[in-house]
């Protein structure tokens, strides 16, 4: 069967692998769509340094179940259309013994430290699968994207009455404006794309600006009546906008970090004394794909909105190329399995 492979930085092949033979505990998953994220773009671009080379992209799955094996529960039949949380943890270490594989010390992320899911078929353990009748292939295959976003905001600890600033409205930070709003939050969007704010508003932010051609702080100042939002979630990973987020938070206010930062950060560290701020790191996700689904199942996202390109396998190598090159008005490209 034919796969999209990530050779090294900045060249793919379409090469042919075995077919998977599914394990008891594993079910046979032909796959439908997938979708590219940051991560593989960085990847790409040699710029992500737990990416392994040569190795199958892709991790944001919607898929059908074609077989299972014999200790799969017979609540995953074939037919059955699914998503999958493609981390691996270790089960040992000090996150894992605290019940957070999410941040395992030795992740191994689908596509990333592992093969991925931009082939035909794959074999997976039952207990990554998250089911829905209700959700085509490509509604299936942002879940995963969305789940760190939600993640970040449970992170911040958002809840109803919060006003929250989300920095970077790339589909992760789509996602942390989606699960602040399910918390009950008020949210603010600040991107450098008028493209990218308007998604964010057919999301459900109040307010969205470009921060090109608006004062982000006196924009603030206003909606917070100079108090500053109560959490901000940074999901760029630029070194000005790490910087922004402390200097622009509230007092007793938390910063939530997404984004992984390419570069060193230079803090005045007495504004974290001073406002008594937390900051907190979020990777991956927890146990946020159940909500998530339940989200999209009640058609709250702008799903055809969100989605930028859809392109067949012989030409995800070429549209990650053409992204890499121009990252333009890009916020998800999908490549449908079936054409």
């Amino acid at each position: 069967m034919r796969a999209l492979v990530l050779v090294e930085p900045g060249k793919t092949e379409i090469r042919e692998i075995p077919m998977p033979v599914p394990t008891d505990e594993e079910v046979l998953l032909r796959i439908g769509m997938v979708g590219f994220c940051g991560g593989d773009l960085n990847g790409f671009k040699g710029l992500f340094e737990m990416q392994e080379y040569p190795n199958v992209l892709g991790h944001e799955v919607g898929g059908i179940i074609e077989a299972a094996g014999k200790n799969v529960p017979a609540a995953f039949v074939a037919g059955m259309k699914v998503t999958l949380n493609p981390y691996l943890n270790c089960g040992v270490c000090i996150a894992c013994r605290k019940g957070r594989p999410n941040a395992c010390v030795d992740n191994k992320t689908m596509g990333v430290r592992r093969p991925g899911a931009m082939t035909e078929y794959i074999a997976v353990n039952w207990r990554k699968l998250h089911a829905s009748a209700a959700l085509s292939y490509k509604e299936l295959a942002l879940a995963e994207p969305l789940t760190v976003g939600f993640h970040a905001a449970n992170r911040g600890r958002v809840q109803e009455g919060d006003k929250v600033l989300v920095i970077g409205c790339g589909i992760v930070g789509l996602g942390a404006i989606a699960g602040s709003l399910n918390n009950g939050a008020e949210v603010f969007a600040a991107d450098i794309s008028d493209y990218k704010t308007g998604i964010a508003k057919a999301v459900g932010a109040s307010t969205a600006i470009n921060t090109t051609t608006a004062n982000l702080k006196q924009a603030l100042d206003e909606w917070t009546n100079g108090d500053g939002p109560d959490v901000i979630i940074e999901a760029v990973g630029n070194h000005e906008t790490y910087r922004a987020a402390v200097e622009l938070v509230s007092y007793t206010g938390r910063v939530v970090y997404i984004g992984y930062g390419k570069k060193p950060v230079e803090y005045n560290t007495g504004v974290f004394v001073r406002k008594e701020i937390e900051i907190l790191g979020s990777r991956n996700c927890l146990d946020d794909f159940p909500v998530v689904i339940q989200y999209l199942e009640y058609g709250k996202f702008p799903v055809d909105a969100v989605i930028s390109k859809t392109v067949s396998l012989d030409n995800a190598g070429e549209a990650l190329q053409d992204w890499s090159e121009n990252r333009g008005n890009i916020t998800k490209i999908m490549v449908d399995l079936t054409l």
